[in-house]
Formats: C-alpha cells, structure tokens, sequence
C-alpha cells in the first residue's frame, strides 16, 4: 500500500451552527469488515451518524474530494486504490452530548513534557461549562483508526459533498426512519390478513419483507412467557403453532413507538376497556385472549428478531459492460429500493480467466467464447449483494434472461429494461446458493458471508 494511504486529513472550521463532517471509510476498511466497529467507535464518542451509504466512488469524487493532496506523488495510485472497491460514506453531526471521559474513549495521551507545573498550571474550566469535545478527526487519530477513515470539516466543502453523495439529506435529515419486527399470529393472518395490511400501509408502514413462517413450541413459548402461569397457556401455544403466521419488516418514521401505540396492550380485555381503537381490540379472535399482533419491543431487539426470521444471505450480482453510467446508477438505486444491502463492489475488466470465475457452469455451452468476447469489451460491475432469500430475489428483479420475454413476463424487470439481446442482457446473477458463494469467494477472496445462525435456544423475543 502507497505511503499515502495513510496521510491524515484534517481541515477545521467554526461555526454557530450544528457541525457537520464528511466520513469516507476506505476500501481496505470496508473489506477488511472494519466499518462496523469504526461506526461504533464514532457513535460511543458522541457523535450522531445522519446518514450513510456505501458506494463505488468516481475518480471524479476522489479528485474532488482528495483535491488538497493532487500534488503527492502517489496520488495517481491513490485514486486507483479508492475507485477500486466500495468506501463507506457518512455524515457525522457533533452531537449534544459532553465529551466522553478518557476510559471511554482510549489512554491519556498526556506525556511527560505536558505534566502540570508552576509553568504550564491547569486550565479550570467554570462549573456549568462544558469541555469542547475534539473534531471528529481528532477522535479517530486518538483511536488509531485515522488511516481507515478521511474526514472533510471545512463548511462550504461538507455542504457540496452532502449535496453529491446525499442530495436528499435535507429532507430526510428531519426523518426518523425505524425498522421493525411485526407479527401476525395464525387465526389472524388467515381471517383478516388484507384488512390488517392495508392499515398498516394506511398508518404509513413500508412493508420491507415479508414471509409465511409455522412457529416451533420453543418459539411460541418464548413469545408468551408473560402469560406461562395462566390455566390457557397450553391452548394459547397450541393455537400459535397451529399453522402458518406472517413476520414483517416495517419501517416507517418512528416507526418503532406508532406500531405500539397502532397494535395496543398485550391483553384484549385491557385494549377493550382503555384503546377500543386498537388493532388489539379491532381484531381479537374468539377464544383468544392476547393481542393477536406482535411487534419489536425496542430497536436493539428489532434488529435481533430481523436477523433471526430473516437471516441474510448473499448473492454475486454483475452488470454488464454495454450499460452507460446513467444505466448502472439506474440499476443500483432498484437495487437498494429492493432492499438489498451492497456489500462489496468493484469494477473489474473481466478477462478469460476471471470471465471463468463467474461463468464457470457455461464454461463448456458452444455460446461460451460469445459471452467472454462481450465480457471483454469494456468494465464491468461485479457486486455481492445481501439481504434475506437475496439468490431468488436478485433473479426475480433481473426477470427472464431473453430481454423480449421479459418485457412480457416481467415488464419492470432490470432486463426487460435494460437488456439489449440474449447476450447483452444488462445483468447477471448466481443460479443457487452454492453457486453463489463459489463464485464471490473467487472474486472477493476476503469476504465474509453475514450468515448467523438461528439459534432456537436464544429466541430473540
């Protein structure tokens, strides 16, 4: 790695308003499965992530951004390293919080020459005074992790580069987006399934995913634990494993406290006497003495439920060379629309053998040298995309492989609408998931599958 990979940057400004930063984690970070434990690291300092994506910079947006180093010597190589691989973008506000004291944040960085004396007496900062807590790029160099991420503090440049990777910024800053774990119990999902959804859509909820799931004993019972000492426990677990429930991922600004106060309390008989409007009481079963909806009880255990019911799964994911820039940005917003979670990325001009790695199953297909001649044309966009079923839901958002019958198959369909022919088809995904993991481990060797297992003795409820 060039020597400059590892310059700091570090521009200040001061201003009476709220501060914000422009974060860029690098690629080797973001690879390396550094981005994580980075964003923790900035959080438990205080600092409030906006907003974050992860994306495929243009060597544009590095000359930009990098503008103030152009004239080092590695520079050149430094934008091929930054153009190479997904870097991680954020916006970072300072916070309200007083800064946090040294065995929060890492070791006194006080050395001897600093130590108090007749010459140097302490600064006394006055009761009721806050200590001004350090930039952002001050933090990260006290944490040693300044060489993963590059910082932009100046006003004027922290407003263009929020402009260029977040041009929504403005409007979704006000927004408190929330992502939840709902459920929908036997007897309700199939007597009043639509009318349940369609309040749900009508409260402002966006369902994310969705699937039919028949709870395991161990699950119901961890479900109803409040309810174990009561003489209808037995029937109550008999009746939530009777057949299929649905689980959902919702989200929605704060979506977390509108889904409790939408669903009401746990028992029919309380949401009947104190919330009649509740969907508790709206829609209680005969017999069935518990509201007949769940929903996550905090974030944290929204996430764990999600993780747990909808376990990710990832897929190798390729755009083709005959796609323009407008295209592929096209692609990629349908992309995340669809809730897949762009895990790693790179631009490749595919050779034979790389063309292999991907096309390894055709290899012997008389069409073989006709697709590695159309590889061979220009870059491509490879791609390992996350997110629950994602092998089967990639393949149903690319639509039939021949462009004309997706159009009639599939008319929104990325191929229906940007497939060329047969050959020139837009996009390309792994069949199966065994496929798919043969195929990003040889093209992300340093990828590690998010697959956690469900573990039935730690039901996340």
């Amino acid at each position: 790695m060039p020597r400059l990979y590892a310059k700091k940057m570090k521009f200040s400004f001061f201003s009476a308003d709220q501060l914000y930063y422009i974060a860029i984690i690098k690629p080797d970070a973001v690879i390396g499965r550094k981005s994580q434990e980075i964003k923790q690291k900035i959080i438990k300092a205080g600092f409030v992530i906006e907003m974050e994506d992860k994306r495929l910079l243009t060597e544009q947006q590095v000359r930009d951004f990098y503008h103030r180093i152009a004239d080092q010597p590695d520079f050149e190589e430094f934008v091929l390293f930054m153009t190479s691989s997904l870097s991680h973008i954020l916006v970072v506000s300072q916070g309200n919080e007083e800064q946090p004291t040294l065995g929060e944040t890492g070791p006194n960085p006080k050395t001897e020459d600093e130590e108090i004396n007749e010459d140097h007496p302490a600064v006394v900062i006055p009761p009721g005074m806050k200590k001004k807590r350090d930039s952002l790029q001050e933090y990260l160099e006290r944490q040693h992790i300044s060489q993963f991420c590059d910082v932009e503090e100046t006003v004027t440049n922290v407003n263009h580069f929020i402009d260029v990777f977040f041009p929504d910024f403005k409007n979704m800053k006000n927004l408190k987006l929330e992502k939840i774990l709902a459920l929908l119990q036997p007897a309700l999902f199939q007597e009043k399934k639509e009318d349940v959804l369609k309040i749900i859509e009508d409260e402002g909820f966006k369902i994310l995913l969705q699937r039919q799931i028949v709870l395991s004993k161990e699950e119901a019972q961890t479900l109803c634990k409040e309810y174990e000492n009561e003489d209808y426990f037995g029937k109550l677990i008999e009746k939530m494993t009777s057949g299929p429930s649905l689980a959902l991922v919702l989200v929605r600004d704060h979506g977390l406290q509108h889904w409790k106060e939408l669903i009401g309390p746990s028992s029919v008989q309380k949401a009947k006497e104190s919330v009649p409007e509740s969907l508790c009481a709206r829609f209680a079963m005969e017999g069935l003495p518990i509201n007949q909806l769940y929903g996550s009880d905090s974030l944290e255990a929204a996430e764990r439920e999600i993780q747990y019911f909808f376990p990710p799964q990832s897929t190798l994911a390729l755009l083709k060379p005959h796609l323009t820039q407008e295209q592929r940005e096209e692609i990629l917003k349908l992309v995340r629309e669809a809730g897949f979670e762009i895990t790693q990325m790179k631009e490749m001009l595919l050779n034979e053998e790389e063309a292999e790695k991907i096309y390894s199953k055709i290899k012997g297909k008389d069409f073989y040298q006709d697709v590695v001649e159309m590889l061979t044309e220009g870059p491509s966009l490879v791609m390992v995309l996350t997110r629950w079923n994602a092998v089967s839901e990639w393949r149903r958002l690319m639509g039939p492989v021949e462009p004309e019958e997706a159009k009639i198959l599939s008319p929104d369909s990325i191929r229906a609408r940007f497939g060329r022919s047969i050959l020139k088809n837009a996009v390309h995904g792994s069949s199966n998931t065994y496929e798919a993991m043969e195929s990003i481990n040889r093209i992300f060797a340093d990828f590690v599958p998010e697959t956690p297992e469900r573990n039935l003795s730690t039901v996340p409820f």
